[in-house]
């Protein structure tokens, strides 16, 4: 230790600030966390002086430096680290204090990640440097990588990586997938068969002919749009990151929305009472804005009781365009609203596709929303009926 005692605190410190390093960039963390680290290591590198050699003071001295660099440089990241030695955790951060427990320092690593992958590679004989899948670490939705970098001393450092957010995005992913493939499938087949029916005799009766034909005619239109949501639903994330600068006065596009609407539903579009604000403008994409306004304003024509009023207003308020459509039909149970916004999520789903509903509106305008930088809020009362309230960031207010 007399020979290398001053050497050995810097040593250390730089091993753990390489290890982290390689950790923090192998796992994808963000450039700033990695800059942290880094600026921490090389502060604490410079403030270790050589101590005096040949004392057990200098060596006591040594260690503490050691110590307290180390508690340094991993404190300063946010994901959970530990320094482990002889299977024992000698270390930890705040974040791993946070997850596993505030008593793990000193104790076995294995009582500290209580997992079975985890022990297996911790102490086995694989010395590979893979990421280890833990589900189940803290909550049991979890999921975390454990990543393994070797220090002198025999002393490992272990980094603890949430994945909950990627597991998810992909589980919505598959779903989605599986979703879409599942309602293409369904007019797919129905057509197919009607195909089939109208080869043999019955396609000689003009009567059987025509009623076939006007399905099959649904059915080829009900996957058209199904696809048109989907190609639209695509180009707006495509955009997300894009900020729209298009000036749309929102004032002259509701009624004109209205209009369209009412056209091909007369009857409900006379139930339709209109309240809107002048020169209410916003900066945004022009046509999905209009998509966003025939979504949430048809969906209240079609959910709506026949007879009853769909109110529909535009006030500005706060800086933000306040959009409110609300509707007298059913109503949705409060355990569906946090949903309704997910793809192919539908409450009645006989009752959603016999009105014509790919299942991908609300969809469709959440993203729209989330783009323009706005909010999206939907409430129900069983019952009662439905109220969906849309915020946009004002442009400005031009007076009449």
């Amino acid at each position: 230790m007399d020979e290398f005692g001053p050497r050995l605190p810097l040593a250390l410190v730089i091993a753990i600030g390489v290890a982290l390093l390689a950790l923090l960039l192998g796992a994808g963390i963000n450039a700033s966390a990695v800059v942290a680290v880094g600026a921490v290591a090389a502060v604490l590198v410079a403030g270790l002086h050589p101590p005096e050699r040949g004392t057990s003071e200098s060596t006591d001295t040594a260690r503490q430096h050691v110590a307290h660099a180390t508690q340094a440089v991993i404190d300063a990241v946010d994901e959970p680290i530990l320094v482990i030695a002889a299977g024992h955790v000698e270390t930890a951060n705040p974040a791993a204090l946070a997850l596993l427990g505030q008593h793990i320092v000193g104790g076995d690593v294995r009582l500290a990640i209580r997992h079975p992958a985890a022990a297996e590679r911790l102490f086995g004989t694989r010395d590979d440097r893979e990421p280890v899948g833990l589900v189940g670490l803290g909550a049991r939705d979890q999921s975390w990588e454990m990543r393994i970098r070797p220090l002198a001393d025999d002393r490992r450092l272990v980094h603890l990586v949430d994945r909950t957010g990627n597991r998810a995005t992909e589980r919505m992913r598959v779903d989605f997938v599986a979703n879409a493939s599942h309602e293409l499938r369904t007019p797919l087949a129905s057509l197919l068969g009607f195909i089939e029916t109208l080869r043999d005799e019955a396609g000689e009766d003009a009567g059987v002919r025509e009623r076939f034909l006007k399905v099959m005619n649904d059915e080829a239109r009900r996957m058209q749009r199904l696809i048109d949501d989907l190609i639209s639903l695509s180009r707006i994330e495509a955009e997300k990151y894009r900020p729209p600068d298009q000036m749309v006065d929102l004032s002259a596009m509701v009624p004109a929305v209205r209009d369209e609407l009412a056209a091909t539903n007369p009857t409900r579009g006379a139930d339709i009472l209109l309240s809107v604000a002048p020169g209410v403008v916003v900066i945004g994409d022009r046509a999905q804005l209009s998509q966003l306004l025939h979504n949430v304003m048809g969906n209240a024509m079609k959910y709506g009781r026949a007879g009853t009023p769909v109110e529909i207003s535009l006030t500005p308020s706060d800086m933000m365009g306040a959009l409110v459509v609300r509707d007298h039909g059913e109503g949705v149970a409060i355990e569906h609203l946090p949903r309704l916004t997910e793809r192919f999520y539908r409450v009645d789903s006989g009752r959603s596709r016999a009105l014509g509903g790919t299942g991908l509106g609300l969809a469709i305008v959440k993203h729209i929303v989330e783009r323009h930088r706005g909010r999206l809020d939907i409430g129900s009362v069983v019952g009662d009926g439905t109220t969906v309230s849309v915020l946009l960031p004002l442009h400005g207010v031009i007076k009449p």
